[in-house]
């Protein structure tokens, strides 16, 4: 056992601990292969008896995905455990039961279920956010959410800022670890640079960072806050491997937000979601966010013929025709592509995202990015990626000029991880 791992499993029972050695080994490619379930960080702490809990006002980070393998919400568990007091629950993007869409959030309210009061926290961090925090009347911060492996995706900005407070607060906060759903092998693409820092990229990390939570989680106390105060606890999976897609994990799939309804879209999420920002639909407000892309000016017959001709692994493209109900192009005829994953293992959805941009920039009939470029940049996390592409660079040659950076992140990222097989 690593002393990272050994840290993050201190203050677990006997029992607890005994139960997570050895490791399993990864399971197969297939999907849906599975060897046995992995068991998440809530329910090692449940099988624990709540031991980290006992003597505090507990608040809750949580949403829809933060449920047993039954399906049975946490809040609701640790509701009716005697002895275990949730003083509060704060919701992130989209809210604590899911109900907000993108960019937005569920306001401030009473759970129904357990008379609890659920404070919204979207977008929320600094002095604002420790006002809430000392509202709450919490002492102890517990943070459960299932993350996608984007940078982008707001629930780790979330963890980062509430960690920054309670640091400041000298609250502890203690993160139940869930699976990477992409898997966690190798991180890939641009590393976030200071100035494009912003509530979809806190932290300098790689845009498909290849870790979980629990490890995002050491990695901002480690590199990113100053002053960190107590490092976080992280209550370990058992059972998970980092070559494991979702559906091999025995788990079941939520819905992490309301535009990610499959594994299939956190797949392709961390390539196809910077046309956020560009002019062009993701396809939000129809059966698949993040698969299908398009405009209402767009000709998609030259953009699937150019990109059948390029080297993307692992997909299959088909024009398509498509009318989103909300977001952009809403109820407008959009014209464009569908991307399908056919070999998960052999995909890249940094180097798909790129040639879709590429390929794209020359049919749009005016500007390809949304306003000033500002969002692409901040998706991007550095402004020299539209400048590239606006000036035609090959998309070999723009990953080629990431590849220093990245490097120095994975160094950086091996010294938090706590799972490596």
């Amino acid at each position: 056992m690593t002393t990272t791992r050994r840290t993050a499993l201190a203050g677990l029972g006997a029992g607890a601990l005994a139960a997570a050695m050895p490791r399993s080994r990864a399971w197969a490619d297939a999907p849906g292969a599975l060897s046995r379930p992995v068991t998440t960080g809530f329910e090692r702490l449940r099988a624990d008896g709540y031991r980290l809990l006992a003597g505090h006002k507990v608040g809750l980070v949580a949403n829809p995905t933060s449920t047993d393998r039954t399906l049975r919400h946490i809040a609701d568990i640790l509701h009716a455990v005697p002895g275990i007091q949730l003083q509060a629950i704060f919701g992130p993007e989209h809210g604590f039961r899911g109900s907000a869409p993108a960019g937005a959030s569920e306001p401030r309210t009473t759970d129904p279920a357990t008379g609890i009061t659920v404070f919204d926290i979207y977008n929320t961090a600094g002095a604002p956010l420790e006002h809430i925090l000392q509202t709450s009347g919490i002492d102890l911060l517990l943070f459960d959410i299932q993350d996608v492996g984007a940078r982008f995706y707001t629930y780790a900005s979330t963890l980062y800022d509430v960690m920054a407070a309670c640091a400041r607060l000298a609250i502890p906060v203690i993160v139940l670890d869930r699976p990477n759903p992409i898997g966690a092998q190798a991180p890939s693409g641009p590393v976030l640079q200071p100035a494009q820092a912003s509530f979809i990229g806190r932290a300098p990390i790689a845009l498909q960072h290849a870790m979980t939570m629990g490890e995002l989680a050491l990695f901002f106390h480690r590199y990113c806050l100053h002053p960190a105060g107590a490092p976080p606890r992280v209550v370990t999976m058992e059972g998970w491997s980092r070559a494991l897609f979702f559906d091999q994990t025995g788990l079941p799939w939520i819905a992490p937000s309301p535009n990610m309804p499959t594994l299939e879209t956190a797949i392709a999420y961390p390539g196809t979601c910077l046309f956020e920002g560009t002019v062009l639909s993701v396809g939000r407000g129809t059966a698949l966010p993040f698969l299908q892309l398009g405009g209402p000016e767009v000709d998609a017959h030259p953009w699937v013929a150019a990109l059948r001709q390029a080297d993307l692994p692992g997909l299959a493209i088909r024009e398509t025709w498509f009318t989103p109900s909300s977001s952009v192009d809403r109820d407008r005829l959009v014209h464009g592509l569908n991307l399908i994953v056919t070999d998960r293992r052999r995909f890249d959805a940094l180097a798909t995202g790129l040639a879709l941009l590429c390929a794209a920039r020359p049919l749009c009939q005016g500007p390809l990015w949304r306003g000033t470029g500002r969002t692409a940049d901040l998706l991007f996390g550095t402004d020299s990626i539209r400048h590239a592409i606006d000036a035609g660079t090959a998309p070999r040659a723009i990953i080629a000029n990431w590849q220093g950076e990245l490097a120095d992140f994975e160094r950086r990222r091996r010294t938090v991880l706590l799972y490596h097989s």
